[in-house]
């Protein structure tokens, strides 16, 4: 899907959204292979239509893919971004131990370190990145972490470079493997099974354990004597982890 050394590198001082450029690209016909960083974004967006906040020195980068029609099923791509983004934050995380809470956020001691909001086309697809480097803002219905809290913080070119490398390394596995060995390495590096979760939809909050994934990444939640599945949802962990 993406050679390795094709990734083209488009850095900014002030975007409104390193994805709104990626998605005008492809519409215009860019080429799979684009990432677009920026110091600052003005209108960065996260899952659920919340806004991401930026600060200097944290990443804000975005990837365009073209994946072809059989590259796995549409609900493989929130993992293995979360798995990429959790792939390289590790690397600069000085042994500190990061995990996924579902589908794709890195969390550091049980806070929000990066997230991931992936958008699809036609026939592209692109995966916006963010991860708290420099800073932690202060969210209103979570806390945050920032790698800083654990030493110098890494550059976002380098953490982007390296992420790009990451990304690339696990579409080829979705390409030659399929899902199933994405979802068992998403889920060795998750919550564990019997974590204490809610699940919050518009009409209700459904708390249970967490039972697993099924086939197609689906989260499991047993709640009393019924294992209930989602497909969507916000996942709250409740035991602190």
């Amino acid at each position: 899907m993406i050679a390795a050394g094709d990734w083209r590198f488009e850095a900014y001082d002030e975007l409104a959204s390193t994805s709104d450029l990626c998605i005008e690209r492809a519409e215009a016909g860019e080429p799979a292979g684009l990432v677009v960083l920026a110091e600052r974004q003005t209108r960065g967006r996260g899952s659920r239509g919340r806004s991401w906040a930026g600060h200097p020195g944290n990443l804000a980068c975005s990837m365009l893919l073209r994946p072809a029609p059989a590259a796995g099923p549409v609900a493989a791509w929130p993992f293995l971004a979360g798995l990429a983004l959790h792939e390289t934050l590790v690397e600069f995380a000085d042994a500190a131990p990061l995990s996924l809470k579902w589908p794709n956020d890195v969390l550091l001691g049980g806070r929000k370190l990066g997230g991931i909001l992936v958008e699809r086309g036609g026939e592209w697809l692109v995966i916006g990145y963010g991860a708290n480097l420099a800073a932690a803002p202060a969210l209103d219905d979570r806390q945050a972490a920032s790698l800083s809290e654990l030493g110098p913080p890494p550059r976002p070119q380098d953490v982007a470079h390296r992420l790009a490398a990451a990304t690339r390394r696990w579409c080829t596995m979705l390409d030659q493997d399929g899902f199933a060995p994405i979802r068992t390495a998403w889920l060795a590096h998750a919550h564990p099974v019997g974590t204490a979760l809610a699940v919050r939809t518009p009409d209700v909050q459904t708390e249970g354990t967490f039972a697993g994934l099924d086939a197609d990444g689906a989260l499991m939640l047993r709640n009393g004597l019924r294992t209930l599945r989602f497909e969507t949802g916000e996942i709250l962990l409740l035991d602190g982890r």
